[in-house]
């Protein structure tokens, strides 16, 4: 039995050590006799996480452990969602962890969620997928974030479990269903719901995180989002097509008052003022309409280059051979 924890990390040079060590003290007595890996992802970071990261082969706490680390490096920042599919294809553990570094997700709570899995009352499940109870974010985020899930179940017709994060234990049948989908723009979220599987909700409490400051605002939070919405719903172009329908109503409406205004009442017809502001509006909606299917068209364009998803510049591991 082999257990894979996978670990992207960017600028997490102070999180590195103690996140390893903490990993190899959960991990160390596996029943029947399995062992564990530790598969870290340098993002390009521009600090000295990568050299950190090898330094960990050398570490005392994990010599005396039977932790396998093994450490690829990017030859630039591709993104998360990159790191994890680099961190699947270079694993071979039966079952499988996605986990941050910076000791937000412990990875005390990481065992008990792949025990769940070992434990042969729970075979029928595939994969654990832990998401917060008590979110430690303003109002306004955890309100962005349930409705972000609400709209991605309902407008994709898949079973979303809400506010679970990429922090989960799954199966290597799983992991093998993500391998199998090489789409560049990827939502780690959305790829899980879509291949299914049984799935447990896990509730847990993050940590603080050890040292640094996170690198996710809210814009990028919300980039992000939008990203998965796009990757897994149309539901964006078809809201293009109800404004455009929505709009070409009003303007025929509109034609046909001012028109009948002035053969039956004599009315005359709005002046400057009434014309600037509907082309204003209907440029407006039709500039809004191409971006969306712009948007959509970039990623057909993007995804037709079929281009790799990471490029790999090195792979190192402390049991070489």
């Amino acid at each position: 039995m082999l257990i894979s924890l996978i670990a992207p990390a960017y600028n997490e040079e102070g999180n590195i050590v103690p996140f390893a060590r903490s990993v190899a003290s959960a991990f160390k007595d596996l029943p029947g006799g399995g062992t564990c890996e530790l598969v870290f992802v340098d993002d390009g970071s521009s600090d000295h996480t990568l050299s950190v990261m090898r330094s960990v082969f050398d570490d005392s706490y994990i010599k005396e452990s039977s932790l396998i680390v093994k450490v690829v490096e990017f030859s630039r920042n591709f993104g998360k969602e990159a790191a994890i599919y680099a961190g699947l294809e270079h694993s071979s553990g039966d079952i499988c962890v996605l986990i941050d570094t910076d000791m937000q997700q412990p990875p005390a709570i990481a065992r008990q969620m792949v025990d769940i899995l070992l434990d042969d009352k729970q075979r029928c499940f595939d994969c654990v997928a832990a998401y917060q109870e008590q979110r430690k974010r303003g109002q306004l985020r955890n309100w962005c974030s349930s409705m972000f899930y609400r709209v991605l179940g309902a407008s994709s017709g898949m079973d979303v479990l809400a506010d679970a994060s990429d922090f989960r234990a799954f199966r290597a049948n799983v992991r093998d269903a993500l391998l199998g989908m090489t789409e560049y723009f990827r939502f780690s979220k959305g790829l899980f719901s879509w291949i299914g599987f049984k799935t447990k909700a896990f509730p847990y409490t993050p940590d603080d995180r050890l040292t640094g400051e996170t690198t996710w605002s809210f814009w990028k939070l919300a980039k992000y989002a939008i990203n998965g919405l796009m990757s897994f719903s149309t539901f964006p172009l078809r809201i293009a097509t109800w404004l455009g329908a929505v709009a070409s109503t009003l303007a025929i409406i509109y034609m046909v008052i001012v028109v009948s205004q002035r053969l039956l009442f004599g009315v005359d017809v709005p002046g400057y003022a009434t014309i600037v502001s509907l082309v204003l509006l209907l440029g407006g909606l039709q500039l809004l309409v191409l971006g969306v299917m712009g948007e959509y068209l970039s990623r057909v364009y993007t995804q037709g280059k079929k281009r790799p998803i990471y490029i790999k510049r090195s792979c190192s591991s402390n049991r070489e051979g």
